[in-house]
């Protein structure tokens, strides 16, 4: 099951307290104090890890608690600290708080981890209070408490490559045409239910992830049907790769009003996405009609459209040349985007 949204509570160790102790040796009377100092709590990080690609398993355990430092003891012996807790997010996790909603982290590099709960720190023993003028201190501290928080995580995807589209207009064919990936595929709309990655690789062994998005529909940035919800998973993407059905059945939009559609709906989730670089992509080049709907499709958008068949896989060497084309430029522009 896929889940890219979760909210967890943690709550880090807290330190152990410090030991009152004293000296007790033979033939020394008036032994000085020994008392240790406590051990510090342990503390909850999170790390992103390549192998998870869900937010499934802190949707089953909400609650995240690190283990309390030992108690200091006599001569000086530090307690033992707390071990730490490590929680396996997918890569392209964000971190809110969830009281205060500000973002501390984008775990967008695997291996990145954030210390979210820190643990409560050990108290001193009685040995830390001894001074020239109160040599047997008959006190000692209590160990902190460890931080609490209410974590709200949020996935988005990180590839290279985003595939938008009305739903049916064949992007869960393509990616299984190009990549390994094996999205479910069926001729009714919303078929994915779920984004979907997969990695394609091109001549040279130049290799980039696709993501296939479930299609969007007209009011889909205000919760209109399922896009709304997978959006986001497209924001970090270099390329967009907008497919349009030429060949609609009876009763789906228009060539042109399709790709209108989705149009609007990526500039009004977001200004950037918008004006994210694009390839079109006029699909199911082998029904009948579709050359038509490549004609008004190419007068309509000021674009190079290319145009395949994902089920024949006509085209698709060309559309493959043109992504890796469009994909080094926009590395070369920037390197690090």
């Amino acid at each position: 099951m896929f889940i890219d949204e979760a909210e967890i509570e943690v709550e880090a160790g807290r330190g152990g307290d410090g030991c009152v102790s004293f000296r007790r040796e033979k033939h020394v009377p008036r032994g000085g104090p020994n008392g240790g100092d406590g051990g510090r709590g342990g503390s909850i990080f999170l790390r992103a890890d390549e192998q998870i690609g869900t937010l499934l398993d802190m949707t089953q355990r909400a609650r995240y608690v690190a283990e309390s430092g030992r108690a200091g003891s006599g001569k000086r012996h530090t307690g033992k600290s707390g071990e730490d807790v490590i929680i396996r997010v997918p890569v392209g996790t964000i971190v809110r708080d969830a009281d205060r909603g500000n973002v501390l982290r984008d775990l967008d590099t695997p291996g990145q981890e954030i210390c979210v709960a820190r643990g409560g720190r050990g108290g001193h023993g009685n040995k830390f209070f001894a001074t020239a003028t109160e040599q047997t201190p008959r006190h000692a501290e209590e160990g902190e408490p460890g931080q609490r928080r209410r974590l709200h995580l949020e996935l988005k995807l990180i590839a290279d490559v985003g595939l938008v589209g009305l739903p049916n207009a064949g992007k869960s064919t393509l990616l299984s045409r190009l990549s390994k990936a094996h999205p479910k595929i069926a001729d009714y709309p919303f078929t994915t239910l779920t984004p979907q990655l997969g990695i394609v690789e091109g001549p040279g062994q130049e290799r980039f992830v696709m993501a296939d998005i479930p299609g969007l529909i007209e009011g889909a940035h205000q919760g209109v049907g399922l896009g709304d919800a997978f959006l986001r998973h497209i924001e970090r993407t270099r390329l967009i790769v907008h497919i349009v059905d030429v060949a609609p059945i009876e009763g789906a939009p228009a060539v042109v009003e399709a790709y209108r559609v989705i149009r609007n709906e990526l500039a009004a989730y977001s200004r950037n996405l918008a004006a994210r670089p694009e390839v079109v992509v006029a699909n199911k080049l082998d029904l009948t009609g579709a050359a038509q709907g490549v004609k008004l499709l190419r007068e309509t958008v000021d674009k190079d459209v290319c145009a395949i068949s994902a089920a024949v896989g006509t085209g698709l060497k060309e559309l493959l040349r043109r992504i890796l084309h469009a994909l080094k430029e926009l590395r070369q522009a920037d390197p690090h985007g």
